[in-house]
């Protein structure tokens, strides 16, 4: 039996111009999971018997994209394993692999997120749980440590009050430049971000000059990373480099995830072998083989994986 990564690459490879969908809805929006009780649910309260899924698209695309990538390397699986446990990622590649596409969403809700993160409340005989808001924080900032980065800094003025410093972030956060430079702008702000610098301190009175040390990887060099981009005008996203250096290591574009302000509503793309796809959970036909790269004018975020070492 092939899995569903394989159906799609299959589907790649026999693409006809006429049909460039994908046989089946992936990961359609929303979800019902029906459960089954036996007598002790009776006794239950409050009482319910499935559970209905909203707004699920703030984890939907991100949830393709890791199965992608997870994909995408044999080494992967186990890597990630290190960060969201060994039970997680083999429960999710076979779900995902047996089209268990509403369980899976539940897998993600029950074992990543907090309570806090999310609305549910019981209706009749249904538990809803609406998923609502933000995607970085539905899913990004539950990625554990994987994305986790520190950078330290002097100044050069011995009497600074924080001469040494530490910042460390969970997250890769890329903020547009205040000024417009010419270039690549995205490459220019995730440079500012992890090269190393030397700047006036800003501490009051201080006056010295405080030097940045490169930015690394706390746990190592992950397999793939997430640049919230959601602070980006389109405007400013003319061109999305295709490849990264990041902290000494090699990172190449995989997808991106878009939002529709007018819509309230996310989506993603991503490539396999070189040709790109676009998923839309909410489309009844939402997996489709596109003809270019696609436009990154609704930009969310940009997701790179690590380069094979040759």
């Amino acid at each position: 039996m092939k899995t569903l990564f394989e159906e799609i690459k299959a589907s790649i490879k026999n693409n006809y111009n006429q049909d460039r969908s994908f046989w089946r809805p992936v990961l359609p929006w929303g979800g019902v999971f029906t459960i089954k009780a036996g007598r002790k649910a009776v006794s239950c309260t409050p009482l319910y018997v499935e559970i209905r899924l909203k707004n699920t698209c703030t984890i939907d695309g991100f949830l393709m994209l890791l199965y992608v990538i997870l994909n995408e390397n044999e080494n992967f699986p186990r890597e990630l394993a290190l960060h969201l446990g060994r039970e997680f990622v083999d429960c999710f590649l076979y779900l995902m692999d047996t089209y268990s596409f509403t369980t899976v969403k539940l897998l993600w809700i029950w074992d990543k997120m907090e309570k806090q993160q999310y609305k549910s409340e019981v209706h009749k005989v249904s538990l809803i749980i609406d998923l609502f808001g933000n995607e970085h924080d539905n899913f990004t900032k539950n990625l554990e440590n994987l994305m986790s980065t520190i950078q330290e800094s002097y100044c050069s003025n011995w009497r600074c009050p924080t001469r040494v410093q530490e910042d460390q972030q969970r997250t890769i956060n890329i903020n547009p430049p205040q000024e417009i430079p010419h270039g690549n702008l995205i490459r220019l702000a995730v440079d500012e971000l992890f090269c190393s610098r030397i700047e006036l301190c800003e501490e009051r009175g201080c006056g010295g000059l405080r030097e940045f040390s490169q930015r690394v990887f706390c746990h190592g060099a992950p397999p793939f990373v997430v640049l919230n981009m959601q602070h980006w005008r389109s405007e400013d996203l003319a061109y999305v480099p295709y490849y990264l250096d990041l902290s000494d290591h090699k990172y190449l574009l995989e997808g991106a995830t878009l939002f529709n302000k007018e819509e309230h509503h996310y989506s993603a793309a991503f490539q396999i072998d070189g040709h790109w796809m676009h998923y839309d959970g909410l489309r009844n036909v939402n997996l489709i083989l596109l003809n270019k790269p696609p436009e990154f004018l609704l930009l969310s975020s940009l997701v790179y994986i690590r380069a094979t070492e040759k």
